[in-house]
């Protein structure tokens, strides 16, 4: 890939983004890598890390001069939302190492990750007005749900940044370290995750997932699924020896 580094690994599938000329922006060839990223992780299921290979920049946004020359019928395609909504979907948890600027289309890639750890000196905005468009793929109404309506208005219609303490206090973002920790704590995460079982983990994130009205029903669905899998009874019978033990 031209885009991306892949780091294969047997128990998740870290990937970096690699643009560093252009401070990671964006572009059509990184989004069509993404998707064949996405298309391994729904045939082989495994947690993701999505960090990047530019220290300081996660990712500056949509690529502009590509941005300039789309019309109508690209926004209408959703190109960048499309695909980020699929990250969202994948069906291992994912999560987002970001350190440093994360702006416009790349605040809304770490929005769609199910978690975010980040450094010290991140800053996430979404300054898409200025440029006399929207914040379009996914931070109008996906930042409401991580950090609440007042926040997110100041945000998109003020232009406000979120720097590390109020990413951390919004908890927008799990944990801050110094940037040449972040990553090790996105692994941390992955780790604790990867204890636990992988069907519960696929099955809590789809139920999570799941819109209002597909309560209680999902749950009750997904648990059906979980009592009949050995890996229960083997995972309750060892809690159970232990504490009789």
């Amino acid at each position: 890939m031209n885009t991306l580094i892949l780091d294969e690994r047997d128990d998740r599938l870290v990937v970096r983004l690699h643009r560093p000329q252009a401070r990671n922006a964006i572009d059509a060839e990184m989004v069509g890598e993404l998707h064949e990223v996405c298309a391994r992780l729904e045939r082989e299921p495994l947690p993701l890390l999505l960090t990047s290979g530019t220290p300081g920049f996660f990712a500056a946004g949509a690529d502009l001069a590509e941005l300039l020359e789309r019309g109508r019928d690209q926004a209408l395609q959703g190109v960048n939302s499309t695909l980020f909504e699929r990250i969202r979907r994948l069906p291992m948890p994912t999560v987002a190492a970001v350190d440093g600027y994360a702006l416009g289309g790349g605040a809304e890639l770490a929005y769609a990750c199910d978690l975010r750890v980040a450094s010290t000196r991140v800053r996430f905005a979404n300054p898409e007005p200025n440029l006399g468009i929207i914040a379009g793929a996914g931070a109008c109404w996906r930042l409401k749900e991580l950090v609440g309506e007042p926040l997110a208005k100041l945000v998109l219609l003020a232009g406000h940044p979120i720097g590390a303490e109020e990413a951390l206090s919004s908890r927008l973002v799990a944990s801050l370290h110094e940037p040449e920790g972040v990553e090790a704590a996105a692994h941390a995460l992955i780790d604790r995750m990867g204890a636990m079982s992988p069907a519960a983990l696929r099955l809590t994130k789809l139920v999570l997932d799941a819109p209002p009205g597909a309560h209680p029903l999902a749950d009750h669905l997904a648990q059906a699924v979980l009592f009949e899998d050995p890996d229960k009874r083997s995972r309750m019978r060892a809690f159970l020896d232990r504490r009789t033990g």
